[in-house]
């Protein structure tokens, strides 16, 4: 991804450090992280610094090497530590595993260490590149049959901030935009922390293509005019029998696609599919602070950045972090592997 003709990825490493996109600033502000320890990659992960499945496992991947140059190994604390940070989303735990299971059974060096991170690095990029293509297809069909601008909606940010680099559901949005199709997006602005309007709206915005930020609760009034021709959201983990954990009100969206007979995609990695969990409901729910509903920041008088109360702390907040779409209720996932219609294809 270019911003203003630099070409960056979400994560990488330089010198002795992983640097990171700091997404909290976002939009009004970017602004670079370095970390150094893998304390500091955990604060960041649990404090959605850098969010999204593939970016954290990919700073998750990093952080052994972090571990490794700290203490002449990658550790097991420090693993342990590291994918407990937050329960939901299985690229954290791919990420870490990835680095940790061959650097620590063969003792590799700390350079060799950053390789096998740098690798897993490349492999969830390329595969959202892939990702990418393959989604750009179904765009194509619609716009075939309808020789119209094409609406699509998109639940939180799964843009390439969330993913290195390209994304998951935004992927086939900027390939299709770069294709020629002509395209727009609903952006939701998915609350609690806005994901969509602070961070899915400014990738649009820097690819120059055209958007509107809505509510959360539009979507299915939007499906019920006509004015949607397919949903396209990420995942945090897909289980075995087809089910999907991904940002708490994807589920919302999904039931009133099916209502209204819109197509609903998921687009993840194969990285992101879990079968060790047989079905949705046994998948870990994150609970957040309930501060992340009181509390909004935002951008004062167009330069003081502010954080401000919507409700008196007293006031008790339940947040869920995610929620779980049945896969009845998916009609297609796109990956690199291709378009599959169940996860039966991946067994």
């Amino acid at each position: 991804m270019q911003v203003n003709g630099v070409h960056y990825t979400s994560v990488w490493a330089d010198g002795d450090s992983v640097v990171i996109i700091n997404q909290q600033k976002l939009p009004f502000d970017f602004e670079l992280l370095r970390l150094t320890e893998v304390g500091e990659v955990i604060e960041a992960i649990a404090s959605l610094k850098v969010r999204g499945a593939p970016a954290i496992g990919i700073a998750a991947a990093y952080a052994m090497w972090l571990s490794a140059i700290k203490n002449g190994e990658v550790t097991l604390h420090d693993f342990t530590r590291l994918v407990e940070c937050r329960p939901t989303a299985v690229n954290l735990k791919r990420g870490a595993e990835f680095v940790f299971n061959q650097a620590f059974q063969k003792g590799l060096l700390t350079n060799q260490v950053l390789l096998l991170a740098q690798k897993f690095a490349e492999n969830e990029m390329e595969a959202c590149r892939v990702i990418g293509f393959n989604g750009a297809a179904l765009i194509e069909e619609l716009f075939a049959k309808k020789s119209e601008q094409i609406h699509v909606l998109t639940h939180c940010n799964a843009g390439w901030l969330a993913c290195g680099d390209y994304g998951t559901a935004l992927a086939p949005i900027f390939e299709a935009h770069r294709r020629g199709v002509p395209i727009h997006v609903w952006v939701d602005e998915t609350r609690p922390l806005n994901q969509g309007a602070r961070l899915t709206a400014w990738e649009l915005a820097n690819e120059h293509i055209s958007f509107d930020i809505i509510s959360d609760n539009s979507g299915a009034l939007l499906m019920m005019q006509n004015k949607v021709d397919c949903i396209v959201v990420g995942a945090d983990r897909i289980v075995k029998n087809g089910d999907v954990a991904n940002k708490i009100g994807t589920y919302q969206k999904a039931l009133a696609a099916h209502e209204h007979h819109v197509p609903f995609w998921v687009a993840a990695p194969l990285t992101t599919f879990d079968f060790t969990i047989e079905k949705g409901m046994d998948i870990p729910i994150e609970q957040r602070n309930g501060e992340e509903l009181q509390k909004i920041k935002g951008c004062y008088n167009n330069k003081e950045r502010i954080e401000i109360e919507l409700f008196p702390s007293s006031y008790p907040a339940m947040n869920h972090a995610f929620d779980i779409t049945p896969a009845k209720f998916v009609d297609a996932y796109i990956t690199e592997q291709g378009i599959l219609k169940n996860t039966s294809e991946l067994l």
